[in-house]
C-alpha cells in the first residue's frame, strides 16, 4: 500500500476518475487507510477481497485530506453511497466529482492542440495566422481561431504573435505531418 502526496491541480486533472475524499485526516494516514478498508470490508462495500491500496493525500484549507480512488477495487456502490451519507458527520466524505467543482473551481480539461504545418511556409504573419486559423476551424475549434486572431491583433511583435499561434496549434512542418500520417496508417512507400 502506498499513500502519494498530490496537489490541488493534480486533483483538478482527474476529470475522468472517481473516488472518495475524506477531509481532515489527522495523525497517521496509513491508519486511516487501514481503518477505512476494514470498515468498508466489514460493511460489505469492498468486494472480492479488494482494498484501497494507492491512496493519495493532499492539503485543502490547511486540512490533510485523503483520496481513495475507485480504480482497481470492486465496490457495492449503492451501499457505499449510503455509508458515505451515514458517516458524513464523522468523516466529511464526499465524491471526487463533487469535491473538485465545489471546492477547487472545477476540473481542468486539457485540450489537445492540432498539428499545423507552418515550418517552411511564407513567414508573413498574416499568412501564418490564416493557416493556423484554418487548422483550428478544420479541427472543430472555430472559437479558438477567433480568440487567437484577436489576441494576435493586439500583440506587440512578430515573436509575440508566433508565440500566441503556438499556444493554439503544434507548429510542425509538412514533412513531419506526412511522416505522422504514414506511421498512423502504415502507408508503404
Amino acid at each position: 500500500m502506498s499513500i502519494t502526496n498530490i496537489t490541488s491541480n493534480d486533483l483538478r486533472r482527474m476529470n475522468e476518475k472517481e473516488g472518495l475524499v475524506l477531509l481532515g485526516c489527522g495523525g497517521d494516514l496509513q491508519e486511516w487507510v487501514d481503518g477505512i478498508n476494514e470498515m468498508l470490508t466489514k460493511d460489505g462495500i469492498l468486494l472480492n477481497n479488494t482494498k484501497f491500496t494507492d491512496c493519495q493525500s493532499f492539503t485543502h484549507n490547511d486540512l490533510t485530506c485523503l483520496l481513495f480512488p475507485f480504480e482497481n477495487v470492486a465496490l457495492d456502490i449503492g451501499k457505499f453511497a449510503i455509508w458515505r451519507l451515514k458517516t458524513y458527520e464523522s468523516f466529511a466524505g464526499t465524491w471526487l466529482s463533487d469535491f473538485v467543482p465545489n471546492n477547487l473551481g472545477g476540473f481542468i480539461r486539457e485540450r489537445r492542440k492540432p498539428d499545423c504545418p507552418l515550418i517552411g511556409k511564407d513567414g508573413n504573419i498574416f499568412n501564418l495566422i490564416g493557416i493556423a486559423s484554418k487548422t483550428l476551424r478544420d479541427n472543430g475549434l472555430a472559437e479558438q481561431a477567433v480568440q487567437m486572431r484577436d489576441r494576435i491583433r493586439v500583440s506587440g511583435s512578430y515573436d509575440e504573435a508566433l508565440s500566441i499561434i503556438g499556444e493554439y496549434v503544434n507548429i510542425t512542418s509538412e514533412d513531419e505531418m506526412n511522416e505522422d500520417y504514414e506511421e498512423r496508417f502504415e502507408i508503404q512507400t
